[in-house]
């Protein structure tokens, strides 16, 4: 039951900008914002006019709990030490984990959407990882792709469907790697499914094998849940074994190219 209204209010929320939390608390705000509106008109002489922000009161100072603020975190910090010669990114939000790394350094970004900004410290280049245009082999000693493999091939994002292009995609990132380099990759692991067409949730011990067929090793792991941040012990097939029976996780996955 709790995960069918966490999926409606998924949709209502991203799909069809009806939030119905946030619709409560700027009910319950109401009467603060008449009340603190009178007590300011009372002291204020001048042109006043109306923008009320009503749930604002019931909001922390920021959220350092989602599982793209600590991924983004965790792959950034682990990139600045190594600081690798170049380092590509493949779908990541710009917003987000791409900014953490250009405030550091440069980063080329391949992503089958169009970027019209231009960034300071980032270099974009349009490509559909799944159908590459230019193929480019040992490109890069250092590559990330964080919440992004698992819309490949669903159409979510402007993609051609193909139920396979998971497969595809991580085979032509790993070709981009050079022999020693990083590979850096989060997914949704679990229960092995697809929830279409926001994303497949991967069973992690499946998708360790199939790295390993593109000649990916793993050598760190880690995952977020319930908002916290998780590092393996080091046993990985035992931690794996055990996240593949949950419902969703963020694994977080740290693989040299062989």
């Amino acid at each position: 039951m709790h995960e069918l209204l966490r999926k409606i209010y998924w949709i209502l929320s991203t799909q069809f900008g009806l939030d119905p939390r946030r619709m409560l608390r700027s009910l319950r705000g109401i009467p603060r914002y008449a009340s603190d509106l009178m007590k300011f008109r009372r002291q204020y002489v001048g042109t006043l006019s109306l923008r009320p922000c009503l749930y604002d009161w019931y909001e922390e100072g920021g959220s350092a709990s989602s599982e793209y603020f600590l991924q983004d975190l965790h792959v950034a910090r682990k990139i600045f030490d190594a600081n690798p010669s170049r380092h590509v990114d493949v779908g990541s939000r710009i917003d987000g984990f791409v900014a953490h790394v250009a405030a550091f350094r440069e980063i080329e970004v391949f992503d089958i959407r169009p970027i019209s900004s231009s960034i300071p410290g980032v270099v974009f280049k349009q490509e559909d990882l799944m159908n590459p245009i230019n193929p480019r082999t040992a490109y890069c000693d250092s590559l990330s792709c964080l919440h992004a493999l698992e819309h490949f091939g669903l159409g979510r994002y402007g993609d051609p469907l193909d139920a396979q292009g998971y497969v595809t995609g991580l085979r032509t990132m790993a070709q981009l790697v050079m022999s020693g380099g990083t590979f850096y990759l989060s997914v949704p692991i679990g229960e092995e499914r697809v929830e279409f067409n926001a994303h497949r949730v991967f069973d992690p011990v499946s998708l360790v094998a199939l790295a390993q067929t593109c000649g990916l090793l793993l050598v760190d792991f880690a995952w977020v849940e319930s908002g916290k941040m998780q590092q393996s012990a080091g046993q990985f097939s035992v931690e794996l074994e055990s996240l593949g029976r949950r419902g969703y996780v963020l694994g977080i996955f740290m693989f040299q190219k062989l």
